[in-house]
C-alpha cells in the first residue's frame, strides 16, 4: 500500500521537518512513535517480563482518506480481512488473577490497523470470568478511540437454550463513533449449533453467524457468516489453533475475521464485536496452572509461538 504523506490526520499540510515525534495518549496503548502522517508507524514494545522477548517492530497501517466515512473507520474500507491477536499477559500466567484483556487487530499484511482493550470491574473478572460485563476500547494508530463495545453480564454462558428469554441471552452493542450505536450482535435461541445475529442500529438481522455442533481442540474452529438476505454464506470468524503451550497456559486467543470488501463499514465494526463475544462465550478459559513447569520454559516456548 503506498505511503500518503501530503496531508495530515485532520486534513492539513504535514508537519515541518523540524517537528519531533511524540508518544501518543492512546486508552492503554503501549507506547508507539507516531511518525509523519501516511507513514507506517514501527515501534519496539517487546514483551514485558520476558528476558530478551523483544517482538519485531509494530508496523501500523496508513490511514486511508475516505470522505464521508465514520472517523477511523476508513481502514476498513481497504480491507476484507482483520487478525484479532490476545496479547499475554505475564501477571496473569503465573498467578491466575484475571487481568484485563488486550488485543492487537492486523490486516492480511501484518500492519497494525487498532488496539483494543477491555476495561471492567477486577471483582467481576474474578469471580463472573468470561461471563461479566466490559466496555472495549478499540484505538486507531493515533490513539483515537474509534469503536467502543459495551456487553452486559449474563448468568448463563454455556448452553443455546437460555437464549430464548431476552434477558439471558449474550448481546453485544457496537458503538461506531462512540456515542452512535451503529449495530448489535445477540445470541440465538438454539440448542447445536450455536447461532449469532448481526443488527443494524434498528435492531433489524442483516447477518447471521454459525458455529460448529462440536468444537474440536487442536484445530481451527469456523463460524460462518450467512447472508440474512439470501443465506449465501459471506465470511468467517475463525478461532485459530496458536499452538498446544499457548493454547494450554495463557488465555490470549487468535481470531481471523473474513468479509466481502464491499460491506458497509458499520457492518465490518459489528462484525469485530462478533468476535469479542464469540471469544468470551467459547474460548475465555482459566489456563492450566503453571505451578509444576519451569517458569523459563513457558516464557521461551511462548514467545517462540
Amino acid at each position: 500500500m503506498q505511503a500518503n504523506n501530503k496531508v495530515g490526520p485532520d486534513g492539513s499540510a504535514p508537519p515541518p521537518p523540524s517537528y519531533t515525534a511524540g508518544t501518543q495518549p492512546a486508552y492503554g496503548q503501549p507506547g508507539a512513535q507516531q511518525g509523519a502522517y501516511g507513514v507506517p508507524i514501527t515501534g519496539q514494545p517487546g514483551v514485558p517480563g520476558v528476558p530478551g522477548g523483544n517482538q519485531a517492530p509494530v508496523v501500523w497501517m496508513p490511514k486511508p482518506s475516505v470522505p464521508g466515512c465514520p472517523p477511523g473507520l476508513e481502514y476498513l474500507t481497504e480491507i476484507d480481512q482483520i487478525l484479532v491477536k490476545q496479547q499475554i499477559d505475564m501477571l496473569e500466567l503465573f498467578t491466575g488473577w484475571e487481568q484485563q484483556n488486550k488485543y492487537r487487530l492486523m490486516n492480511s499484511m501484518g500492519q497494525q490497523v487498532y488496539y483494543a482493550k477491555e476495561e471492567s470491574g477486577a471483582c467481576e473478572r474474578q469471580c463472573c470470568q468470561a461471563n461479566r460485563s466490559f466496555t472495549m476500547h478499540i484505538t486507531d494508530n493515533a490513539g483515537m478511540e474509534v469503536v467502543r463495545l459495551q456487553r452486559e453480564f449474563r448468568c448463563v454462558r454455556d448452553s443455546c437454550w437460555f437464549a430464548c428469554m431476552d434477558c439471558c441471552a449474550h448481546v453485544i452493542a457496537i458503538e461506531a463513533p462512540v456515542g452512535v450505536t451503529v449495530g448489535y450482535v445477540k445470541q440465538k435461541c438454539s440448542p447445536c449449533p450455536p447461532r449469532f445475529g448481526i443488527l443494524d442500529a434498528d435492531q433489524n438481522e442483516v447477518l447471521s453467524i454459525e458455529g460448529p455442533c462440536c468444537m474440536i481442540p487442536c484445530t481451527d474452529i469456523e463460524f460462518k457468516v450467512i447472508s440474512a438476505k439470501d443465506g449465501s454464506e459471506v465470511g468467517k470468524v475463525t478461532k485459530q489453533w496458536a499452538g498446544m503451550m499457548k493454547e494450554m497456559f495463557t488465555q490470549a486467543d487468535n481470531f481471523g475475521i473474513s468479509f466481502p470488501m464491499d460491506l458497509d463499514v458499520k457492518m465490518k465494526a459489528t462484525m469485530l464485536g462478533a468476535c469479542f463475544l464469540i471469544d468470551f462465550m467459547y474460548f475465555e478459559q482459566r489456563p492450566t496452572t503453571t505451578a509444576t513447569i519451569e517458569p523459563d520454559d513457558v516464557i521461551r516456548e511462548l514467545v517462540r509461538t
